[in-house]
C-alpha cells in the first residue's frame, strides 16, 4: 500500500496516461477519504468514465454484481466508474473468494493491455495488521493501486492547518504569535477534521487573503473538537497533562460513560506495568510490544513513557485506577485502603485528572 501523499503523484501521471482499472482506498478519516475520492473521480471523468455505479456491501450482498460491473457494457456505451463500499472491512468467505477472482480478472486485463472501459474503486476502513495478511487483501494490494489514508496526528495538526490556510492564500503571523494561533486552532478542532476544514474555510470568508492575526483566529474559530478514549490514552502516554485534562473535560461534557473510559485507561496502565517489569528483567521492549499487539502511535509513545515512569509511579497509577473503577461503579473506598486511595477526590472525574498527573 502507498500513502496518500504518493497517490497524488499517481493521479498526476494518470491524467496523462489513463487510469488503472482497480483502486483501493483504506481509511477512517471521512474528510481525507472524501477528498481523495473526489480527486480520483475527477481524473476518471476526464478520461471519459462518466457513468457511475455505487455498490454497498451489506447483509445478503450479491458478489456477482462486482464481477458483472466490469464485464457488462454500459447501456449508453459510456465508460464506467464503479465504487464498492465495504464499511465493516470484512467481506466474508464468499466476498474473499469473489475479490480474489476479481483481482485475477484485473491482472489478466493489465497483462493483455486491454482498454480500461471500467474503473473500480473499493473503499475500506483502516485495515489492521491481521487483515493486511489475509489472502483477499493481499490480492487487492498486488492488483490494485492501494492507498492507506492515515489520520492527521495531533502533533502534525498545526502544520496541516497552516497548509490549508496556504491553499486559500492566507497565513498566520510569523514567530511565536503565529505558532500560538495554530496551537489554539488545533486545540479547538482536534478529532473533528471535517469541522476543522469548515473552520479554515470560514477564515477565508471572514478575512481577506494575507496574514491572519492571533486575535482574528481566536475571534472566529469555534470549539468543535471531538475526543475519544483512545486519544485520551495517547495523551496520557505522552505525559501531555494540558491535553489530557482538556480531553477529560470534553468527554465529561459529551456525557461519555466514565466506566468505559476508566476500563480503557486501566488496561493501558496494566500494560505499562507489565512492560516495565519485563524491561527491568532485561527483556526486549520491541519484541514485547509486538507480542502485546502495540502498533500505531503507541509504538512511539510507550517507549517514551517507560523512560519517564518508574515502577513505583506505575504501581501508584494502577492503585488509583483501581480506586476510580470502584467509585465509578458506586462503591466507596474503604477505610484503611491506604493513603493513596484515601486521598482520591469524591468525584471520579476529578480522580481521573489526578491520575493524569502521575504520568507527567
Amino acid at each position: 500500500m502507498q500513502k496518500a501523499d504518493a497517490f497524488g503523484a499517481h493521479l498526476a501521471q494518470a491524467k496523462k496516461t489513463g487510469p488503472h482499472p482497480l483502486y483501493v482506498l483504506c481509511g477512517d478519516e471521512p474528510l481525507l477519504v472524501m477528498e481523495l475520492q473526489d480527486q480520483l473521480r475527477a481524473m476518471v471523468i476526464a478520461h471519459g468514465h462518466t457513468e457511475r455505479e455505487v455498490l454497498m456491501h451489506e447483509k445478503g450482498f450479491d458478489w456477482s454484481a462486482l464481477m458483472n460491473a466490469g464485464q457488462t457494457m454500459s447501456l449508453f456505451g459510456d465508460k464506467r466508474y464503479v465504487e464498492l463500499r465495504i464499511p465493516t472491512g470484512k467481506p466474508g468467505r464468499d466476498g474473499s473468494d469473489a475479490i480474489k477472482q476479481f483481482c485475477a480478472q484485473i491482472d489478466a486485463q493489465v497483462k493483455e493491455k486491454s482498454p480500461v472501459d471500467t474503473v473500480t474503486c473499493i473503499f475500506l476502513p483502516r485495515v489492521d495488521f491481521q487483515t493486511q495478511k489475509s489472502a483477499w487483501f493481499t490480492a487487492l494490494d498486488e492488483s490494485a493501486i492501494a492507498v492507506r489514508i492515515d489520520p492527521i496526528d495531533r502533533t502534525h495538526l498545526p502544520n496541516w492547518i497552516a497548509g490549508r490556510l496556504k491553499q486559500q492564500k492566507q497565513q498566520v503571523e510569523a514567530g511565536e504569535a503565529g505558532q500560538r494561533a495554530l496551537q489554539f486552532m488545533a486545540n479547538q478542532i482536534e478529532g473533528n477534521l471535517i469541522a476543522a476544514h469548515q473552520e479554515v474555510q470560514k477564515l477565508g470568508l471572514l478575512y481577506p487573503e494575507g496574514t491572519l492575526t492571533e486575535e482574528n483566529i481566536r475571534d472566529a474559530v469555534l470549539n468543535v473538537a471531538r475526543y475519544d478514549v483512545f486519544q485520551l490514552t495517547e495523551s496520557l502516554l505522552a505525559g501531555d497533562l494540558a491535553r489530557f485534562n482538556r480531553m477529560v473535560d470534553g468527554l465529561e461534557g459529551e456525557g461519555e460513560p466514565l466506566v468505559l473510559i476508566l476500563w480503557t485507561v486501566t488496561e493501558e496502565v496494566r500494560l505499562l506495568n507489565r512492560l516495565r517489569q519485563a524491561v527491568d528483567r532485561g527483556d526486549n521492549l520491541q519484541m514485547l510490544m509486538k507480542m502485546n499487539r502495540v502498533w500505531g502511535n503507541k509504538e512511539r509513545l510507550i517507549p517514551q513513557a517507560l523512560q519517564r515512569l518508574s515502577t513505583d509511579r506505575l504501581q501508584k497509577a494502577l492503585m488509583v485506577a483501581s480506586g476510580l473503577d470502584q467509585q465509578s461503579k458506586g462503591l466507596q473506598i474503604r477505610k484503611g485502603a491506604g493513603p493513596i486511595l484515601e486521598k482520591l477526590p469524591s468525584d471520579p472525574w476529578d480522580g481521573l485528572r489526578m491520575l493524569g498527573r502521575l504520568f507527567v
